[in-house]
């Protein structure tokens, strides 16, 4: 049996959530409202890694991409549209299901699976490009969980990681505001002692074999009700760039 760095504890949060992944008004209301900037974060990235023209229908047709904790597919099936061939994977076995029957209703080909990181790492998987999206906050071990996350990708191939830094102001924000006071999510969705700074993930990423090039926060702002990339404003949820190291 394959080591894991799934918290069972976390995975049973979301396994309770699993149905209400595509209702934008419900318990994953965040993460709709954040996926058009994390798209244009994800989308820019590939292209410049991969040399894409963005203006073409399916500018990723021939690349294969993980989106691991791909919860109900928000970001696998606009992948799939852009011409990915797509694999997402969730820990959270009620999850799978659920993105299924969505793709499907959307006439949309994605591969999805109830398995972890380290599994499909054993096993030989490959891939151009990692999502690994609101992820590393929930596992047991970060460092082992990356380590995992570097061996799935092809040399030379690209992973986006986003988190939560973790400071006074993602407690108020990430904590407070997002599950008491607003309650967008359920409360306990996130522990605030396993956010992980920009300094300790870049850190992190070197140590699995990674070269991080880019990092961005993505701020929102309640006057517009919108979020947005910053290249200064890391200091609640950020995303980063890094390439595996090509073999010597």
């Amino acid at each position: 049996m394959n080591a894991t760095t799934v918290d069972d504890a976390e995975i049973a949060k979301f396994q309770a959530m699993a149905e209400e992944w595509w209702n934008p008004n419900g318990k994953f209301r965040p993460l709709h409202m954040l996926n058009p900037c994390r798209l244009d974060y994800i989308t820019t990235q590939i292209a410049a890694e991969f040399d894409r023209d963005l203006r073409v229908v399916q500018p990723f047709q021939g690349l294969r991409l993980l989106d691991i904790g791909c919860g109900g597919g928000l970001l696998s099936e606009p992948m799939a549209r852009l011409g990915a061939q797509v694999v997402g994977a969730d820990a959270a076995e009620r999850n799978i299901p659920v993105a299924r029957l969505h793709a499907e209703s959307q006439g949309l080909e994605i591969d999805y699976r109830h398995t972890t990181a380290e599994a499909m790492a054993a096993s030989g998987e490959r891939f151009d490009v990692v999502l690994n999206m609101e992820v590393v906050e929930h596992v047991s071990d970060p460092l082992a969980y990356l380590s995992a996350c570097h061996d799935l990708l092809k040399p030379g191939g690209l992973m986006i990681c986003s988190t939560i830094n973790r400071n006074a102001k993602s407690f108020a924000m990430a904590i407070v505001g997002a599950e008491y006071v607003m309650r967008w999510l359920p409360k306990g969705t996130h522990e605030w002692q396993k956010f992980i700074t920009p300094e300790e993930l870049y850190g992190l990423l070197r140590r699995a074999g990674f070269d991080p090039v880019d990092r961005k926060g993505m701020v929102f702002n309640p006057l517009s009700w919108a979020w947005s990339l910053s290249s200064r404003d890391l200091s609640v949820n950020y995303v980063t760039a890094a390439i595996r190291r090509p073999a010597p």
